[in-house]
């Protein structure tokens, strides 16, 4: 793709997927998802010493809200100051949000970390996500988003399990600064980066006075309806996996997120081009049949060999879904306002993730039992199975309007005398 700024770098010209930009951006975002992500499985049993075991549900919910609330303003920020200003102001915001946890320890005064920690994934991926668009040729955006996503998966897969080892071994402060340390290291590798943003602007608090048609990108409509249904589980994920882990005598809490990443990154290596050949949407579908099948293996989970088959197959259906539903927003978004489009799509995930816990924090306190884990991706199992008929209808939408299109084509050449 060709950038329009007449003094965009050489490397940024440069037709070739895997320049140096990526490569930087793909290291930026695996400090990135390894920063916030390690602190993760061990925040609820943390929230409960602190007193707090009834708000669990908010340890996800809050981050989602904050992150959700934020996205149009990064979208803008993003298509206006640049897309390299935006992704350093996340990554600065885990940095500091690392260093307060440890002293901030009162129930509330937590919860207000975690409702400002919510800001980073609010802004970085945002940009991320259209710096990636612009330097990539549009024939290759799945496997782009694809290869990126391999080194944001490896940092929550690495993430969890770091952090509940330092947890464990050294203490929950140790675990905090280290996060903090990654996102350090993330800033100083964007700040090397070129901006791809043609004639970016110099940031002003006016630019945060949003007009109606700046809060929402109507051509992303698509991959935010998917999004939203399929992130569900996640919330579910996030919120109530740790739960189960303990009741199978797993006391790493991060393996299961170390699995299924795992998965992830295997399928994306394997299948990166699959939506670039035959299409976003056969791809989704295929990919959320399995996200359905992996929350229904969760619900029957009664020993350690079901839950890890759950966690792979969990794992394979992301690898489709996140680089798949990305590439589509990129293709259905106009250029000048690609960070309203991502932005948009990042709504969807972060809706989905807050709902899915919120909703699951609620049945793990208020059903008896186990059965509250169950209900938590029973309920997911069937917002995937939603996506999946929406996905449908679609892709049969996709081919009839193809086969109409081809049909006229052979009708005209027929008229001017051409074999058919």
């Amino acid at each position: 793709m060709t950038v329009r700024s007449s003094s965009t770098p050489q490397t940024l010209r440069d037709p070739s997927l895997y320049t140096l930009s990526f490569w930087l951006l793909s290291v930026s975002n695996f400090l990135f998802s390894a920063s916030f992500s390690m602190m993760i499985p061990e925040l609820p049993a943390y929230l409960t010493k602190l007193g707090g075991k009834e708000y669990i549900g908010l340890i996800i919910a809050l981050f989602t809200f904050t992150a959700g609330v934020s996205r149009p303003f990064s979208g803008k920020l993003t298509d206006t100051i640049g897309r390299v200003p935006v992704m350093a102001f996340g990554s600065i915001v885990c940095f500091v949000c690392g260093l307060l946890y440890p002293y901030l320890l009162t129930v509330w005064g937590f919860l207000t970390l975690r409702l400002i920690h919510g800001f980073s994934t609010g802004t970085k991926p945002t940009a991320t996500s259209a710096y990636v668009a612009d330097v990539v040729p549009a024939n290759r955006r799945g496997e782009a988003m694809g290869m990126l996503g391999l080194f944001t998966a490896m940092g929550m897969s690495l993430g969890p399990a770091i952090g509940s080892w330092l947890a464990t071994d050294f203490s929950m402060n140790v675990m905090f600064w280290t996060s903090s340390a990654f996102a350090l290291l993330s800033i100083g590798i964007l700040l090397r980066m070129p901006e791809t943003l043609a004639t970016p602007e110099r940031f002003r608090f006016g630019l945060l006075r949003l007009k109606k048609d700046e809060l929402f990108d109507k051509q992303a409509i698509p991959p935010f309806l998917v999004l939203l249904l399929q992130s569900f589980s996640s919330g579910a994920v996030l919120t109530v996996i740790s739960t189960l882990s303990g009741s199978l005598g797993i006391t790493n809490k991060g393996l299961f997120f170390t699995v299924y990443t795992v998965a992830s990154l295997m399928v994306r290596i394997l299948f990166s081009k699959s939506s670039d050949r035959y299409g976003r949407v056969p791809v989704l579908f295929i990919s959320t049949v399995i996200l359905a099948f992996s929350m229904g293996l969760l619900v029957m989970v009664d020993s350690p060999v079901l839950f890890w088959t759950a966690a792979i197959f969990y794992g394979m259906s992301w690898g489709m879904n996140s680089p798949t539903v990305q590439a589509w927003t990129a293709d259905l978004s106009d250029e000048h306002t690609r960070g309203r489009a991502m932005a948009t799509m990042y709504i969807a995930l972060e809706a989905g993730i807050g709902l899915g816990a919120v909703g699951s924090g609620w049945l793990l306190n208020h059903v008896v039992g186990e059965l509250g884990v169950d209900a938590a991706f029973a309920v997911s199992g069937g917002m995937a199975l939603i996506a999946v008929g929406y996905l449908g209808w679609l892709w049969q939408k996709g081919r009839r309007t193809s086969r109409h299109r081809t049909d006229g084509a052979d009708e005209v050449a027929l008229m001017d005398g051409e074999p058919g």
